[in-house]
């Protein structure tokens, strides 16, 4: 999930902040551009190393860790045009750190307002989208400070210089020069760009262009504790706009602090993607249930849907994770939403080590894939994965849902989803396993959301303010065979 972060702090390039004494009365002094620059260098290199920005960004300096993470996101969807951009003008590559500052420079560079289009050499027209702006010689003069700062780049801080230099010199001619690369025309790697083609041949650029945009931020209100009316009227009368969404979910203008939301630390609010809570409707919807009925929530963590469908209704809930730290994320969102669920740390392809025997009303599976359809929050997927990850998990959501069918209790439903839009985690998938299970029936489901487009199913034919994060969803009945 993106959270809403602080915008970062535009610094003058050569003013240096006399020393003072801290005090109550003395302001807190924002961090310099070439402070957040020399930080989400190091992410980059990070993610271009094959670490996750979940696990880089909390080591960055709590002070620093808002305007770098939008600086970071922002370099991340645009890393294939500067990584094309800095290939121009070097003669030959750099050493990973100063490649790393070089395109994060570079991005903030070629950075224009959305009003400014630029048509692709394809003929196809696309705005810039808005992010972090600064005057030029202000990013040119804080990326060569930050290269002072660093050991790995400071020996190479005038070549730095040269290379930013010349780019303001040259930014629309190279610019021109790299739109013919297929990876810097849509900041996406070939083979992740080839399979969205094939995928969806009529979508595949909308796709693209959604990821490189910000996904809204959207909560989930908590039905026993408030009504979606009553909750956007607390949220209007603090100035925040929003507009409602599926069943429970409001969609904001403008993202907010979670500390700003009304009544969020006692419950009556999470901050979930439209798309997301689409789950416990799909899976409750058509049918009264009892405190009595079983329902499993196979790969819970972090809890967003096992608590949606507590709050659906009262349920004997078991929520598994297979990370015990990620259980402990289960624990806390359901003790501030005010909600009990059985919670283990067990792997669900594996029963045999935690069902008790008795069958479930209702599975849903939500199950590890590839993350394809929630690039726009994360970033740093598209850079992360490789074609060489597909199968293996396509392989993984074979085995979970082959263990979890026979635990589904016959005239029980489980909801199969993925937060991917490659049908071989879809739709794919979903027509394999009907082919081997004569007891399993399709009922009609979203199936694939694609980001940024309307949802094709009822209630959810609509398409909220920044669309939805992209989702696979499919509702499968067990009858008796």
């Amino acid at each position: 999930m993106e959270f809403p972060v602080t915008a970062p702090a535009r610094s003058k390039p050569s003013a240096q902040p006399s020393p003072q004494v801290a005090s109550p009365s003395t302001p807190r002094l924002a961090p310099s551009l070439a402070a957040q620059l020399r930080h989400t260098a190091r992410c980059v290199l990070a993610v271009e190393q094959g670490r996750s920005l979940s696990d880089v960004m909390p080591q960055v300096n709590a002070d620093l860790r808002p305007g770098v993470q939008a600086l970071t996101f922002h370099v991340l969807r645009h890393l294939g045009t500067a990584r094309a951009v800095v290939g121009l003008l070097v003669q030959r590559k750099p050493e990973p750190a100063v490649m790393a500052l070089l395109s994060s420079a570079v991005a903030l560079l070629f950075d224009a307002p959305r009003s400014v289009v630029r048509e692709g050499t394809d003929g196809s027209h696309m705005a810039k989208p808005d992010g972090p702006h600064y005057e030029p010689h202000t990013v040119v003069n804080q990326a060569v400070e930050a290269a002072r700062q660093d050991r790995s780049t400071q020996r190479q801080a005038a070549f730095i210089n040269a290379c930013l230099r010349r780019f303001l010199r040259e930014r629309e001619a190279l610019l021109h020069s790299v739109d013919q690369l297929p990876v810097a025309r849509w900041n996406h790697p070939v083979w992740w760009i080839e399979r969205l083609q094939r995928d969806h041949p009529e979508h595949w650029a909308a796709i693209l262009e959604a990821n490189n945009q910000p996904g809204p931020m959207a909560l989930r209100v908590n039905r026993r504790k408030t009504t979606v009316a009553r909750y956007q009227q607390a949220l209007q009368a603090l100035g925040v706009a929003s507009t409602p969404v599926g069943s429970d979910g409001l969609v904001l203008d403008a993202p907010q602090p979670v500390e700003r939301l009304p009544d969020f630390a006692q419950g009556h609010v999470s901050v979930q993607d439209a798309a997301a809570q689409m789950a416990a409707t799909l899976l409750l919807s058509e049918r009264a249930w009892a405190p009595t009925d079983r329902v499993l929530d196979a790969c819970a963590a972090p809890g967003g849907k096992t608590a949606h469908l507590l709050e659906w209704a009262d349920l004997d809930v078991l929520a598994l994770d297979v990370d015990e730290r990620r259980c402990e994320r289960i624990h806390d969102n359901l003790k501030r939403l005010g909600l009990r669920a059985e919670v283990r740390c067990a792997d669900a392809a594996r029963p045999a080590d935690w069902w008790d025997g008795r069958p479930f009303d209702a599975i849903l599976l939500d199950a590890p894939c590839t993350a394809s359809g929630i690039v726009r929050r994360h970033p740093d997927v598209r850079w992360l994965r490789r074609p060489s990850d597909v199968a293996p998990l396509v392989a993984i959501q074979k085995t979970l849902l082959e263990a979890l069918w026979p635990l589904l209790k016959p005239g029980g439903r489980l909801l199969y989803g993925t937060c991917s839009v490659f049908r071989d985690e879809g739709e794919h998938q979903v027509a394999a396993f009907l082919g081997r299970h004569t007891d399993a029936v399709y009922r009609p489901s979203v199936g694939h959301l694609l980001p940024g487009l309307a949802a094709p199913l009822g209630e959810f034919n609509d398409n909220p303010p920044g669309g939805y994060d992209g989702f696979f969803y499919a509702r499968i009945d067990k009858v008796q065979p």
